[in-house]
């Protein structure tokens, strides 16, 4: 590696007459071995938000990861990184799982925040008092990301007129758990 390095920035100084700062940045190879990638803060909020939507949904159809992996074109891992919130799910991914089991794509994107004026905010805020005076008595903590998918299953199954229980909400949770 350290060869194609050298043999690249030999080609920009010829080309540009100095080093660009893209390859000046691997001209040590120590760097390159010791060079991490590394998610912004926003990205993995919010793909740690979608992966505990997706645990969820997931759940509700009844399916294994394996299982939704395969049916929805992706490899178990893939899958599995998706749910842990390491990565984002492609788009191909999220249609078929919307067409095939009827997931809210939106839903699945943005959780809440999908919410359009004339929708039910009185719910909503009743929804999040009831979870956060439930997570409070219990004593059960959870990442505002992963609580904030918890309310908006509950807000989505209010809008489509289904019934939440405890045991719903109870799952939701062990779901999203650490």
């Amino acid at each position: 590696m350290e060869s194609l390095v050298l043999h690249l920035l030999t080609w920009s100084d010829v080309i540009n007459s100095k080093c660009s700062s893209f390859f000046a940045k691997f001209a040590n190879f120590d760097e390159v071995v010791n060079w991490k990638i590394s998610m912004p803060q926003k990205h993995a909020d919010l793909f740690a938000a979608m992966g505990a939507r997706l645990t969820i949904a997931r759940n509700e159809i009844g399916f294994s990861q394996a299982a939704m992996a395969e049916a929805i074109g992706v490899s178990p891992r893939a899958y599995h990184s998706y749910e842990k919130g390491q990565r984002g799910m492609p788009v191909e991914a999220l249609v078929a799982m919307g067409e095939r089991f009827e997931v809210d794509v939106p839903w699945l994107l943005l959780g809440t925040k999908s919410i359009r004026a004339g929708h039910d905010f009185k719910a909503l805020k009743h929804i999040e008092g009831s979870l956060d005076k439930h997570l409070t008595d219990e004593g059960i903590k959870i990442k505002s990301e992963k609580r904030g998918a918890i309310v908006a299953r509950w807000y989505q199954s209010h809008v489509e007129g289904r019934e939440v229980t405890d045991d719903d909400v109870h799952t939701w949770i062990e779901l999203v758990r650490e």
